[in-house]
């Protein structure tokens, strides 16, 4: 199953670090957060990689022909120099094919700019690529799959120390809390699709807002609520959050490092 990585944004509220870097090669430990990610979805099985390049993509391409160079890995570029093919002991046939998608392109021009990379595949993955989970995806693919709807997404508690505020019609505050406490959900950035999802964008349409409320309309949208451990890189503070866990050697999103590898072909 391919992954469709947005990689091409220009992280402006992170610009400590991204008016040098692009914002997923901004690091965790002594890798960018797009090598963590990549870690994950490859441990379930799903190891080619389409990666939705823009703001300053050079350093991107730079970065993985540096990581296979360094640790002495086997790798070849296809004739057109926009697919790498990356194996050894630590990512094991990595395939990550390169596509430019602009500097100022949304996430539904990005998909939208890679669909013929998908081939045949009835079904993909896609991601942000500024945050990490422990999500067990073989389970939100079993019920993506079981609910046989276009698109799924997974939702999470936020992380941030924002307070959610519920009041009466005279502005008097009933209730003050933590989001996090609350019952509020939010878009996670793990997306399940079927190639269906083209059939719902338009021209220059954001994808999760005019397409997905087409989905809604047809009741083909499905919202995967997960507990777990989840958090985005979009701050200087989440970086340093980041940062903190690894220091201590919390890193739940590190599911390779405590769970049997996954076989891409298990029946999800």
């Amino acid at each position: 199953m391919k992954v469709v990585l947005f990689c091409g944004g220009l992280g402006t509220r992170l610009r400590e670090y991204t008016e040098t870097i692009p914002k997923p090669l901004v690091t965790i430990g002594d890798q960018p957060i797009l090598w963590h990610l990549m870690k994950y979805y490859a441990h379930f099985g799903h190891n080619e990689f389409i990666l939705c390049l823009g703001y300053k993509s050079d350093l991107i391409r730079q970065y993985f022909t540096d990581l296979v160079e360094s640790e002495a890995n086997n790798f070849t570029f296809s004739t057109d120099g926009n697919v790498l093919h990356l194996s050894n002991c630590e990512a094991t046939n990595w395939q990550i094919t390169f596509v430019e998608t602009g500097n100022d392109s949304n996430i539904g021009q990005r998909l939208k700019a890679v669909r013929h990379h998908l081939g045949d595949d009835e079904i993909f993955l896609a991601n942000y690529s500024d945050g990490l989970s422990d999500l067990p995806l073989g389970d939100y693919l079993k019920n993506f799959n079981l609910g046989n709807k276009v698109a799924s997404f997974v939702c999470v508690r936020p992380n941030h120390s924002f307070h959610t505020v519920e009041m009466g019609n005279d502005g008097l505050v009933q209730d003050i809390r933590q989001a996090s406490e609350s019952d509020f959900w939010i878009n996670g950035g793990f997306f399940a699709l079927k190639q269906e999802i083209f059939d719902y964008m338009q021209d220059g349409e954001e994808l999760v807002e005019e397409p997905f409320k087409r989905l809604i309309n047809e009741q083909q949208l499905l919202a995967y609520q997960y507990d777990g451990f989840w958090a985005c890189m979009d701050t200087l503070k989440d970086k340093k959050t980041f940062d903190d866990m690894h220091l201590r050697d919390e890193k739940p999103w590190q599911v390779w490092q405590r769970q049997p590898a996954q076989n891409e072909t298990e029946d999800y």
